[in-house]
């Protein structure tokens, strides 16, 4: 939309995604299939989930897909440079346009300074960095192709600033994304394609889950402790990082490009994630 004024008969104009075509990475299950269920919703035509499980995929697309909405699975294998490019050559066929791209597709897999090996930083830069990169590169040309003012979206992650011991590699790859976002979108705004990166905390999904249970020998109950330690009682659900996701590719978020948010309730660099007392309301020495 050019015209960026308020409609008051239609204020929700700028974030309907009618008519459009995306493709989410990680679509299968957690924050990815709450993105396309969103896309939906707001009129997307057509969506491509990519993900590895293809009964998990199957049943996803399966739900997503009625007359209004084509949606399509791909099983392909992120960390290799063939399944990257059968995601774009799919995006080709099956839809020959593109209007979005989300990739929520990443290893969370553990790792310290002292202990990842070389092939764990090549399996993590490969999924985590490789990957968005050339996604990047084929979505774009997709949309230069079609003429479409496209918008890409990748997620990021809060502990891109820095994390516990166990996360040095994933760190790393996350705090990547940031400088390949900018040039991505530095390079891509003449064609009036926008890239952005979202940056969340700690969300409650079935990877996470996995990935406690695996790396933290974390008890049935886990998610019930962790949110009772914090600020807002809870941790982020797939939907509400979803809804920041489609801001960021719909045209409520206007020319928004370049950009990296942290969609988190805890503040890198301030102190211990869940303060454990009120903040002060006074101080012993302000009457002295």
């Amino acid at each position: 939309m050019n015209g960026q004024a308020l409609d008051p008969a239609n204020p929700n104009a700028y974030s309907s995604m009618a008519g459009k075509t995306y493709a989410v990475t990680g679509g299968s299950q957690g924050l990815g299939y709450a993105v396309a269920e969103l896309m939906k919703a707001r009129g997307a035509a057509q969506i491509l989930l990519v993900g590895r499980d293809q009964a998990k995929g199957e049943a996803a697309a399966a739900s997503l897909t009625d007359d209004a909405c084509h949606t399509v699975f791909l099983s392909a294998d992120l960390y290799g440079t063939d399944g990257v490019e059968q995601v774009i050559a799919t995006i080709d066929t099956e839809f020959g346009t593109l209007h979005g791209l989300v990739n929520c597709a990443a290893a969370t897999w553990r790792g310290t300074v002292l202990n990842t090996t070389g092939q764990m930083w090549d399996d993590m830069l490969a999924l985590n960095i490789k990957a968005p990169g050339m996604l990047i590169s084929g979505a774009a040309k997709i949309m230069k192709r079609e003429g479409n003012e496209g918008s890409i979206a990748l997620v990021g992650s809060i502990a891109h600033h820095g994390a516990i011991h166990e996360l040095f590699p994933y760190v790393a790859s996350k705090h990547a994304l940031e400088g390949m976002v900018r040039h991505a979108a530095y390079s891509l705004r003449v064609h009036r394609i926008r890239v952005n990166l979202i940056n969340p905390g700690w969300m409650d999904t079935p990877a996470e889950d996995d990935v406690q249970k695996k790396f933290h020998d974390a008890p049935d109950n886990w998610l019930e402790v962790a949110e009772a330690a914090q600020p807002f009682g809870r941790i982020l659900k797939p939907q509400e990082v979803a809804r920041g996701i489609c801001f960021m590719l719909s045209g409520e978020s206007g020319m928004m490009t370049g950009a990296s948010i942290d969609f988190d309730q805890n503040i890198p660099g301030q102190g211990p994630f869940a303060p454990p007392d009120p903040v002060p309301e006074t101080f012993p020495w302000e009457n002295q």
